[in-house]
């Protein structure tokens, strides 16, 4: 398997270099240069397999032998196995024929543990190899964040900064990252927004001669590898639920497009989904593209959901260049023009295969309130209010109601207490592990939206600036 940037002018790299890589150098993210197939045969010898044996058949082809299948199998069972449930990504019914999909039982209580728990450990061992090591830089709307410290905290060969937007993240999901302790791990609070964050993490790469001599790299999902660690849970609810024999629908609340393009790779690889919702809150960017046709950048507003406060959603590219035939110069243009004129319309052939896969809704935060209140009257469960703009996106574009739909719980109801406070009266309680988490001194530095800013702090920082 090798890998391809979507604008074009990127060396192709392996899997063991993409993971290293993050961002390409030509700007552009990267994209598997072809996508496994898995014929229904093959999706029916994984029914009844364990989360982790559905991990590495789904990844093996990604991977392309860059690394040994028993070190590959021997990484993914210890990054799961310390996860809260047995089934570590359950299923539950909420109705008829609706599913949660729990991905929220890893050690920071959010779905990006999935990836993020392997990813470490890919790391570790490609630089263990390689005789190496790397400065990874994140932006973090909230969950990346703890999960990527969680998963690169302690490790010789790795310094890891993460920007989040100031006063913009949930107290839990600030406190799970600015109370480590470790030495390699730095967290930078930017003076405005998750956008702003993640353009300098981008503008970082982009100074190749910086991203030289401090070895970067990304754990965000710019980073191939994140995303292809996704694509598991929907194979493994999938599955389990009646595919390859029967359909199944998903709902993913969404800000920066990763999880629901893992979806969208499943079926590119023969997963049989029918269609993906996309969810929004106030800051719709993506159900405005969808509804329209047109993606037009707006001022970001603060949310109950703020992991969804995003008006630049990276790993639409990826998207976009599917839909443009796969043509690295003319995502490259598309792009370039967005920047520029902070909007872009997609030509009607480009629209029609878009709506034809992904529909979208959007829900406010007074809705928001009200679906996390109605689930907790109907079937006793909280849930967080991401998961709840992911039902709202469920139950208006629902289709055949034969096919499961499934919506996808990003988090615990405890990282986000004061919404679920407000909608229930009930304060969930964090998990017995993190019960002194509001208590533990935190350790955080206050920059400004500067890139000069940003670069002194790492490059004063990181171990192999010398």
């Amino acid at each position: 398997m090798r890998y391809v940037s979507t604008r074009g002018d990127a060396p192709i790299l392996g899997f063991d270099d993409v993971l290293l890589a993050g961002l390409a150098r030509d700007g552009g993210l990267y994209m598997p240069e072809s996508w496994p197939r898995f014929t229904p045969a093959d999706w029916k010898a994984m029914a009844g397999l364990s989360y982790a044996e559905t991990a590495f058949r789904v990844l093996k082809p990604f991977v392309g032998g860059t690394i040994a299948d028993s070190d590959l199998q021997r990484m993914i069972e210890d990054a799961y196995r310390g996860f809260g449930h047995p089934a570590v990504a359950p299923l539950k019914q909420i109705g008829p024929n609706d599913w949660l999909l729990e991905l929220f039982h890893g050690p920071t209580l959010a779905f990006k543990d999935f990836a993020l728990q392997l990813v470490g450990r890919l790391f570790d061992h490609v630089l263990k190899q390689r005789n190496g090591r790397v400065t990874i830089v994140g932006a973090t709307s909230g969950d990346t964040g703890s999960a990527a410290i969680e998963a690169c905290r302690d490790r010789a060969a790795i310094d890891i900064f993460i920007l989040h937007p100031h006063g913009r993240v949930s107290e839990v999901q600030r406190r799970q990252m600015t109370t480590v302790r470790s030495a390699n791990v730095h967290n930078i609070a930017i003076e405005g927004t998750f956008d702003d964050c993640q353009d300098l993490v981008k503008a970082m790469f982009n100074d190749t001669a910086f991203r030289d001599r401090m070895r970067l790299s990304a754990v965000n999902s710019i980073n191939w590898v994140r995303v292809a660690a996704q694509i598991v849970y929907y194979v493994f609810a999938a599955l389990r639920l009646g595919a390859p024999a029967r359909p199944v629908a998903f709902s993913v609340p969404t800000g920066n497009f990763g999880n629901v393009l893992a979806a969208y790779a499943a079926h590119r690889m023969g997963l049989p989904i029918p269609g993906l919702v996309i969810g929004s809150n106030r800051n719709d960017i993506l159900f405005r593209l969808i509804q329209t046709g047109t993606m037009k950048m707006e001022e970001v507003a603060p949310t109950l959901s703020p992991s969804m406060d995003i008006q630049i959603s990276s790993n639409l590219e990826r998207l976009l260049f599917e839909l443009a035939g796969r043509n690295g110069k003319t995502v490259q243009a598309m792009m370039k023009r967005f920047r520029k004129r902070r909007e872009l319309t997609l030509s009607p052939p480009r629209y029609g295969r878009l709506t034809k896969m992904f529909s979208a809704a959007r829900a406010d935060d007074a809705e928001t309130v009200a679906i996390i209140r109605r689930v907790h009257e109907t079937t006793g469960e909280l849930i967080d209010p991401h998961t709840a703009v992911g039902l709202a996106a469920a139950a208006a574009r629902r289709g055949d109601t034969a096919v499961p739909m499934v919506t996808v719980a990003t988090a615990h109801p405890a990282k986000f207490p004061d919404a679920v406070e407000q909608a229930t009266g009930l304060r969930p309680a964090l998990p017995a592990r993190l019960a002194d988490l509001l208590q533990r001194p935190e350790r955080v530095t206050v920059l400004p939206n500067d890139l000069r800013a940003v670069q002194d702090f790492v490059s004063g920082r990181v171990s192999i600036a010398a």
